[in-house]
C-alpha cells in the first residue's frame, strides 16, 4: 500500500477512450449531472419530446422506459384493439360504454407495462448493451442510471398498471398476473434459444386475450388464434428488428432468429409468418362472427382488414434489406401502421 491515499474502486469513476483518443470519465450511476446535457440514446429518433420537452431530471428514466421511442407501446397496445374489437364483433349487443375504459386502460397499461418490460430488460442485458454499438447509450449502461435506480422506477410503473388492471374483471386481473412470468423469462431467452422471438409474442400479444376477456367475460378459441396470429406477426417484425444488430449478437453471443436464419435465408421464414399470421387471424375472425350470423357487410369489412394487414406485411418483405440497419428500423416501425389496419377494419365491424 502506498502513501498516497486511494479511491475504492466502487467510487471511481469509469474512464473510456473517445474516438479521437483522449481520455473521457463516465458519470457514477445515478447521480445527478452538470453541465451539459448527457447523451441521448443511439436508436431514439431525432427530436423525440423526452430530449426536447420533458423536465431534465426525468430524462433518463423516460429512456430507461422508451418513452423516446413510442413505436413499442404501439405493437403492445395493438393486440388489445384487436382483442377488443373482435370480443364487440362478436357481442350481439356490440360496443358497451365500459369499452370506453378498457381501451383506455389498455392504453395506459400499455405505455406503463411496456416502460415496465423494458426497465427489466435493461436492468438484465445491462452488460451485453454496454457492449453493443447501437445499445451502449442506454441510461444504465452509459450510467445515467444506477440499478437500484431502475429497480424501483420499475416497481412504481408496474404498481400505477397494477390499478388499472385491478378495476376489471376477475378473470381478467388473473390473466393480467398471469403475464408477469412471461416479462420475467423474455430477457434471459436470447441466452437459452435461436427463438426469442418467440417469447416477446407470447407477451407482446397477451393483450389480445385481456382485452378480448375485459369485454366478454370469458376467454374463446378466437381469441386463443388471435394470440397465435400476434405472436406470427412479433416473429415478423421482430426478426427485422434483430437484423440491425446480428453481428454485435455474433460477438456477445446473443441468439435470434436474424443470426439462425442468416440474411439469405430471412426471407421463406418472413413469407411463413406473414402467412401464418393471416391464416390465424382470419381463423379468429370468422370463428368469432358466424355464429352470430353476421351480415355480409360486418364480414367483409372485418376480413378486408386482415387482408389489408397481410398486404402491409407483403410490402414489407419488398423492400427488406436485412443488411441495411437504416432500413431494417424503419421496417420495424412501419409495423405500427400494419397492426392498426386490422384494428380499424375490426372496430369498424363491430359498429355495423
Amino acid at each position: 500500500m502506498t502513501g498516497n491515499p486511494q479511491m475504492p474502486e466502487a467510487e471511481k469513476p469509469e474512464k473510456h477512450v473517445s474516438e479521437a483518443g483522449k481520455p473521457e470519465t463516465r458519470p457514477e450511476a445515478g447521480k445527478p449531472e452538470t453541465g451539459p446535457e448527457p447523451m441521448t440514446v443511439a436508436d431514439a429518433p431525432a427530436g423525440n419530446w423526452v430530449d426536447t420537452l420533458a423536465p431534465r431530471a426525468t430524462r433518463p428514466f423516460l429512456r430507461l422506459s422508451r418513452a423516446d421511442r413510442p413505436i413499442g407501446t404501439w405493437l403492445l397496445l395493438i393486440p388489445c384493439f384487436w382483442g377488443l374489437a373482435l370480443a364487440a364483433a362478436a357481442d350481439p349487443a356490440g360496443y358497451r360504454l365500459w369499452d370506453l375504459w378498457i381501451a383506455g386502460g389498455c392504453a395506459i397499461g400499455a405505455f406503463l407495462m411496456r416502460g415496465a418490460g423494458c426497465t427489466w430488460n435493461d436492468i438484465t442485458d445491462r452488460e451485453f448493451d454496454a457492449a453493443v454499438a447501437r445499445t451502449k447509450s442506454r441510461p444504465i449502461p452509459s450510467g445515467q442510471v444506477s440499478v437500484r435506480q431502475a429497480v424501483i422506477w420499475m416497481g412504481l410503473q408496474a404498481l400505477l398498471a397494477a390499478f388499472i388492471l385491478f378495476s376489471y374483471n376477475l378473470a381478467t386481473i388473473l390473466l393480467g398476473i398471469a403475464s408477469l412470468g412471461l416479462v420475467v423469462i423474455y430477457p434471459f431467452a436470447k441466452r437459452f434459444t435461436w427463438w426469442p422471438q418467440v417469447f416477446l409474442g407470447l407477451a407482446f400479444n397477451w393483450g389480445a386475450l385481456v382485452a378480448w376477456t375485459a369485454h366478454a367475460g370469458s376467454l374463446g378459441l378466437a381469441a386463443w388464434l388471435l394470440w397465435l396470429a400476434g405472436i406470427a406477426w412479433t416473429l415478423f417484425y421482430d426478426t427485422i428488428y434483430a437484423h440491425q444488430d446480428k453481428e454485435d449478437d455474433a460477438l456477445i453471443g446473443v441468439k435470434s432468429t436474424a443470426r439462425l436464419f442468416g440474411s439469405k435465408g430471412t426471407l421463406p421464414w418472413m413469407r411463413g409468418f406473414l402467412v401464418a399470421s393471416v391464416l390465424l387471424m382470419t381463423a379468429a375472425v370468422l370463428l368469432a362472427l358466424l355464429p352470430g350470423d353476421p351480415s355480409a357487410a360486418k364480414l367483409v369489412l372485418a376480413l378486408a382488414g386482415v387482408w389489408g394487414f397481410g398486404w402491409h406485411m407483403a410490402w414489407q418483405l419488398g423492400r427488406l434489406d436485412t443488411e441495411d440497419p437504416t432500413r431494417c428500423l424503419m421496417l420495424f416501425r412501419a409495423n405500427r401502421d400494419a397492426g392498426l389496419i386490422p384494428a380499424l377494419f375490426l372496430a369498424g365491424a363491430a359498429l355495423l
